[in-house]
């Protein structure tokens, strides 16, 4: 199952990943980013840090490596990563999850 319609109405982003790897829909303001991702294909996000981060799986695998320690979610879980925590993240294709970031401008709207 996929989002709703209107979710796949809302504009996409310009993120470092290729299209046919993930979909990304999103609601940006000044005070957050709510980004709604798709993957279709198994990927790897190497480590990293940012402002904060807080999400849900909504269907298939996160496995969420924080500050060294690993766990993997399910649908149904969420996650918490504190600013500046350095963090990488695998995900399984059909993995659907929603994401809220700190920083409204994470990621820009593509035009």
């Amino acid at each position: 199952m996929s989002f709703p319609e209107f979710i796949q109405a809302f504009p996409a982003l310009d993120v470092p990943i290729p299209e046919n790897t993930v979909s990304t829909r999103a609601i940006a303001s000044d005070a957050g980013l709510v980004v709604f991702f798709t993957f279709h294909e198994d990927f790897e996000i190497p480590p990293h840090s940012h402002k904060g981060q807080w999400g849900t799986l909504i269907a298939g695998r996160l496995e969420l490596t924080l500050d060294g320690a690993t766990m993997v979610y399910a649908p149904g879980d969420t996650y918490n990563i504190p600013s500046g925590a350095v963090h990488s993240v695998k995900v399984t294709a059909g993995t659907r999850a929603i994401d809220v970031f700190e920083e409204g401008d994470r990621y820009l709207l593509k035009k």
